[in-house]
């Protein structure tokens, strides 16, 4: 199997460790090594080189096989490695082990994302959101946190004091989990009179995986200034603009990226932040065509909306943003040469499985603009449509305008 070298300017030096098992193929597992890669740059870390080894399942002790921990133990000794990343959750037992065996910072996928969340979130709202994720994850791991005061051999009179710190701390997890949990429904009590004292407006939620484009098209769309940046979840926090296209006004929301693997305490600690997209009376899916492997991607978010969605069929729009950045190969392909997604031109790939969404589907580049155009007239015929459901007796009002040359007052 063959590891990768990636450097990048970062603090902490790291090295990545996947694995390539019958479920998951080299391909997939080397890209989900990039993705974490990715997140470990969005944390402040330098990722110096990727390990992949083939198992048919993660060794129970040690995640990897012994051969690949002393491979990982050399390279960290000789290159100064400050922690090593896995690309599955680790059990307690797998954390202690590995870490005896190299002597430095172990992190899990799961880990890496809380460790961003608590970096990025702003609010009040998102900083509880993460802190009760936080206590979910690290409450089935206050054992290996309290190895010093483990209890020496078994018998009477040999009970040390481990056991009583442990079920010491975990009552104060448990009781802070309850307090934040209490905050988070105090919090959504109010987001919830929030939304209702937006009257019935028309809302609009960008959803789609991290890192696709979503605050920058917000950006775009409704003239004002979210924080966009090439960064896994640089947006945590919903944010609500009012929008007027032509003469419709609207409510839009930029939420919080979708990634694969995403922790399950985030997708629960997240409750009022998906709770925009469930009330959302359309979504405009964002999909970065730029990226090699869209089409999981946009299956990672269609299967989150359905949970979050309990099921319900939304109103969408799917938008492939990113067009300035798709490239595709011709590099010694002729008429033989078989259709792939690495030397299929733009054109043609409009005209492949995306000519299914007929007319909820359109191409364009938030970035520099293009495009923008037809994405907000599809909007506008979509919202318009929702609107004149929720309030038939303005229907004459669009007739007029739409029957009208000149352009009305709010255009």
């Amino acid at each position: 199997m063959k590891d990768q070298i990636i450097s990048t300017e970062s603090n902490e030096r790291a090295v990545l460790v996947g694995l390539v098992t019958p479920q998951q193929n080299e391909a997939k597992a080397t890209e989900y090594l990039a993705e974490l890669a990715f997140l470990a740059d969005t944390a402040g870390a330098e990722t110096c080189r990727t390990f992949l080894q083939r198992l048919e399942y993660p060794n129970p002790r040690t995640f990897v096989g012994k051969g690949k921990l002393d491979e990982i133990k050399a390279y960290v000794e000789e290159n100064d490695i400050a922690m090593a990343i896995f690309d599955d959750d680790l059990t307690v037992k797998q954390v202690a082990n590995i870490e005896r065996e190299l002597g430095i910072k172990i992190l899990d996928r799961t880990s890496l994302i809380l460790d961003i969340f608590a970096k990025r979130a702003q609010t009040a709202n998102a900083k509880t959101q993460v802190e009760l994720a936080q206590y979910k994850y690290l409450l089935p791991r206050l054992t290996r946190m309290w190895t010093h005061l483990e209890r020496q051999r078994g018998g009477i009179g040999m009970r040390g004091p481990g056991e009583t710190q442990i079920e010491t701390d975990r009552r104060i997890i448990l009781d802070k989990i309850s307090r934040l949990k209490n905050e988070l429904i105090a919090i959504d009590k109010q987001k919830s009179m929030q939304r209702k004292n937006r009257g019935k407006l028309t809302r609009v939620a960008l959803v789609g995986y991290t890192n696709v484009g979503k605050s920058t098209l917000m950006n775009l769309l409704s003239k004002s200034d979210v924080f966009a940046e090439n960064k896994l979840f640089a947006t945590l926090d919903t944010t609500v603009r009012k929008v007027i296209i032509d003469n419709l006004p609207f409510l839009l929301t930029d939420t919080v990226g979708f990634i694969r693997k995403l922790p399950t305490h985030l997708v629960d600690s997240f409750k009022s932040t998906l709770d925009e997209v469930r009330d959302a009376d359309l979504l405009v899916h964002v999909v970065d065509i730029s990226h090699p492997n869209f089409e999981e991607q946009i299956e990672v978010v269609d299967k989150t909306l359905r949970e979050v969605c309990d099921g319900a069929d939304k109103s969408m729009i799917l938008v492939f943003n990113k067009i300035d950045a798709f490239t595709y190969k011709m590099k010694d392909a002729d008429d033989l040469t078989p259709k792939t997604r690495e030397n299929i031109s733009l054109e043609e790939l409009k005209a492949t499985w995306m000519a299914k969404m007929k007319d909820n589907c359109v191409f364009i580049s938030a970035r520099k603009g293009t495009n923008i155009d037809e994405l907000k007239q599809k909007i506008y015929e979509k919202a318009k449509e929702i609107h004149i459901a929720r309030f038939p007796y303005n229907d004459f009002l669009f007739q007029k305008y739409d029957d009208c040359d000149e352009e009305p007052a709010l255009r």
